[in-house]
């Protein structure tokens, strides 16, 4: 198997957006950051994602193969049974990082982060398995995104709050939107309006929280607005339909990292913002050579 079959299956130009995901977890809960257990915990959210996508296009093989037959099982340059193992395998794995973090003591949260991480790769066996032709998928597919917020969060706090929480469901909730988007590659998504508005959800949380610091809140303003345009683009190409949606939504997943920057900025966590936005970027560089979605 070659490098780029792998590149490929894991769709690894969005692994940034999962970094940030994890980075993100970790600043709202305004605790100190703890080096080697956040470490393990990206880690672990990295293994997580290339396991559900290796998972992914596994289960799919057979629609693949009329619909995507470019795609590495179809055209042959991977066996599904190896693909299938090695998904598991990484899922596997990056449980063991999570409980290896929380029963050497370096997470503080003990069985809570690794309780955080069986339910974020459960998440992404049941979407991977269940997801074609049923109304409640998109759910599960936010939820795998929500749980990297709650593993980043246990990583490096003794408990998880109502503020990590409600920041989780607006990001499952733009997830839910994003994948109602792309289920609609012949027509334009803005269309069926109500769901698309998801997208929009981690901005509204953004804006409705009060801004105490003028020094805390002009960056997470500046940020916030930054990520409602970037949205607004994202579904200027979704109201064109056709190719566009593809357009959209790897330009909405990319914005992943838009909104991991403002709830970042919204607890002082300047540094970790700008890495989000940094992980944006790098993002939106690696589509150009691997496809997104």
């Amino acid at each position: 198997m070659k490098a780029r079959t792998l590149l490929e299956l894991g769709r690894v130009s969005n692994l940034p957006t999962v970094f940030s995901n994890v980075l993100c977890g970790a600043a709202l809960t305004g605790e100190r950051l703890r080096p080697l257990p956040l470490a393990l915990a990206v880690l672990a959210g990295t293994l997580f994602y290339v396991g559900g996508m290796f998972l992914n296009d596994a289960f799919d093989a057979a629609l693949d193969a009329k619909e995507r037959p470019e795609r590495p099982i179809p055209s042959g340059r991977v066996a599904r049974s190896t693909v299938l193992g090695l998904g598991y395998g990484l899922l596997a794995a990056g449980e063991a990082l999570l409980a290896i973090s929380a029963l050497s003591g370096l997470a503080p949260s003990g069985a809570l982060l690794p309780a955080a991480g069986w339910a974020t790769a459960t998440a992404v066996i049941v979407y991977d398995r269940w997801h074609k032709g049923l109304a409640w998928s998109p759910l599960v597919m936010g939820a795998c995104r929500a749980g990297l917020y709650f593993v980043g969060a246990a990583s490096v706090a003794e408990q998880v709050d109502f503020g990590v929480g409600l920041a989780a469901l607006t990001l499952l909730l733009y997830v839910v939107g994003l994948t109602h988007i792309a289920r609609f590659e012949n027509a334009s998504a803005v269309g069926r309006i109500w769901p698309t508005l998801f997208v929009f959800s981690p901005v509204a949380l953004a804006l409705a929280q009060p801004i105490a610091r003028v020094h805390a809140g002009v960056p997470m303003l500046v940020l916030t607005l930054v990520s409602l345009a970037w949205s607004l683009r994202s579904l200027g190409f979704a109201r064109q339909g056709g190719r566009n949606i593809g357009r959209a939504v790897v330009s909405l997943i990319a914005g992943v990292s838009l909104i991991d920057a403002v709830f970042a900025a919204s607890r002082d966590g300047l540094a970790l913002a700008a890495l989000s936005v940094g992980c944006w970027g790098l993002t939106l560089l690696g589509q150009r050579a691997i496809r997104g979605t």
